[in-house]
């Protein structure tokens, strides 16, 4: 009788470590394109409405919405948010060339879509900043963050920021219900969960 070759059978061990590789590439093109579709969202808002506070606002000039608590107010930031680091613009420039460079590779390991999804906000945030630091006034690198919501007397930020502080505190509820991001995550809760029954 003819033996079978088992490296050719679908159930054989090479056949199944290649339809999971297979997954896996797949999930991780996946999510690396919910990623950069939230991303680019995340830019075309924030670059977007800075086009319209270069257009219809003035330097300084306060324009209460509600009351003291919000308005609009154009400034030009050399620093990060609440204008801390002004002197460090181009530090922040790195930082922001990090993130938006690296999160690319952070996204190929995500499993879960909640977390690709914040993670693509925070993409699309640091890059919406860093076009600014990029090519704005007064030097390439250097360059100032266009800011224009006010509030309180606070500080000024721009919708790059409200995206960011979104995704962050989205992120801080996920590892709070510890939600796993990665295959590592998810094989490290299911051996808790085996070592806990």
């Amino acid at each position: 009788m003819r033996e079978e070759n088992l490296a050719e059978t679908p159930e054989s061990p090479e056949t199944c470590g290649k339809a999971a590789t297979s997954v896996a590439s797949a999930t991780s093109v996946r999510m690396i394109l919910w990623g950069l579709a939230v991303a680019v969202i995340s830019v075309l808002l924030d670059q977007g409405s800075k086009i319209w506070a270069l257009g219809a606002l003035s330097e300084g000039e306060r324009i209460p919405l509600l009351g003291d608590a919000l308005g609009w107010e154009l400034i030009f930031n050399p620093g990060a948010a609440l204008s801390l680091g002004e002197n460090s613009t181009f530090v922040f420039t790195v930082i922001s060339t990090a993130v938006v460079v690296g999160m690319p590779f952070l996204l190929r390991t995500t499993v879960s879509l909640s977390w690709a999804l914040c993670l693509g906000a925070i993409w699309g945030g640091a890059a919406g900043n860093l076009i600014d630091r990029l090519f704005r006034a007064p030097s390439p690198g250097r360059g100032h963050v266009v800011d224009f919501i006010a509030y309180f007397d606070w500080f000024i930020g721009n919708v790059a920021d409200i995206i960011l502080f979104l995704a962050i505190i989205v992120i801080l509820v996920l590892a709070l219900r510890d939600v796993p991001r990665s295959a590592l995550d998810v094989a490290r809760k299911e051996a808790q969960g085996r070592d806990k029954a």
